[in-house]
């Protein structure tokens, strides 16, 4: 299974409030593995487990022991387009829809198999609880999770809305911070990671941005969580192998099934009952490809060919008359008269 994941914007939010608190940035990166150009696309992705070096390394040190309560403060829109979409919902109700919709894009958690925010209407009131498994391995996250939540609704809200909060872990030397966020009764080593909120409060109108903008935020987001499931597909972690490799020549079955730590005829197994071939998918990605660089104009049809993994430009063009109907100059002058 592949390891879950977090949206690089997000991981440089959490390093730039670490770096506010005084952590030196290079330690900081270096103790968790990260390097900056990894950062530097909001929507790319990290491993989950650097985002735990991560937030670890940069407790220690910044000197802060609260730094997940602390981040989860700050405006979740500066680093995630979840945070945009948010603020297009015109209810708490509706902004919590939208956020279990799209918050994979922000951290994929473990164990979800419904919503990861669920409305539960038991315990003599109603309640909004993280369904996340084994939250006590990274607690962290429940702390950002929650003061997130609460940080971002209560400006928008008339009058106190939160009635009590649980969490799973222990309590933390930090209490005091944890009552300033909350400003509510806490119970810590509970069953459940719980907030208890007013009934009422769920319909109540929080929209800071207007209807339209919906569209336009969710296309895109839309869009980056097809690319993420794709990515845990068979077929999607050999499309991710091969495109560095490509202009090798070396694109074989037996290179990716190595470098995906399977036999050959597993990884065939696998690729076919998605339904396709290891030759499908590497084709494929050459047109694709392909086709990217000559309608960019930004390469010659010779480093194309190279690019895509042909030594010789002639079998290239043979291929892209296949893919496409006509030869790569054709399509350039067809591109540029359009």
């Amino acid at each position: 299974m592949a390891e879950p994941t977090i949206g690089a914007g997000f991981a440089r939010g959490l390093l730039e409030v670490a770096v506010a608190r005084g952590a030196p940035r290079a330690a900081l990166l270096a103790a968790c593995g990260i390097a900056p150009e990894e950062l530097t696309d909001q929507d790319a992705r990290l491993p989950f487990s650097k985002y735990v070096a991560l937030m670890r390394a940069g407790k220690a040190l910044s000197g802060d022991p609260a730094l997940a309560l602390h981040y989860g403060e700050m405006d979740i829109s500066e680093v995630s387009i979840v945070g945009l979409i948010g603020q297009t919902a015109e209810t708490v109700r509706e902004s919590l829809a939208q956020l279990n919709r799209y918050v994979r894009l922000i951290v994929e958690a473990e164990g979800v198999e419904a919503d990861r925010f669920a409305i539960r209407r038991e315990r003599g009131g109603t309640w909004v609880v993280d369904t996340r498994q084994y939250p006590n391995v990274f607690p962290e996250l429940t702390e950002s999770a929650f003061s997130q939540l609460v940080s971002r609704a209560r400006p928008a809200l008339k009058g106190e809305f939160l009635k009590a909060v649980h969490f799973t872990h222990p309590e933390p030397p930090y209490r005091a911070e944890y009552e300033r966020i909350f400003a509510a009764p806490l119970t810590f080593d509970a069953d459940w990671n719980a907030m208890q909120v007013d009934e009422a409060m769920l319909n109540e109108k929080v929209q800071r941005l207007p209807g339209y903008a919906f569209g336009v935020l969710s296309e895109r987001a839309e869009a980056l969580l097809k690319a993420l499931e794709s990515s845990k597909s068979t077929r999607g972690r050999v499309e991710a192998l091969l495109m560095p490799i490509l202009h090798t020549g070396e694109a074989s079955m037996d290179l990716i099934a190595e470098k995906m730590r399977l036999s050959r005829q597993t990884l065939f197994r696998r690729l076919k009952s998605e339904g396709v071939t290891f030759e499908q998918v590497l084709d494929e990605l050459r047109h694709k490809l392909a086709t990217h660089y000559l309608h960019g104009q930004q390469v010659s049809v010779n480093e194309t060919a190279y690019l895509v993994g042909f030594s010789d430009p002639a079998a290239f063009s043979r291929a892209f008359k296949r893919w496409t109907g006509v030869s790569p100059s054709e399509a350039r002058a067809l591109k540029v008269a359009s």
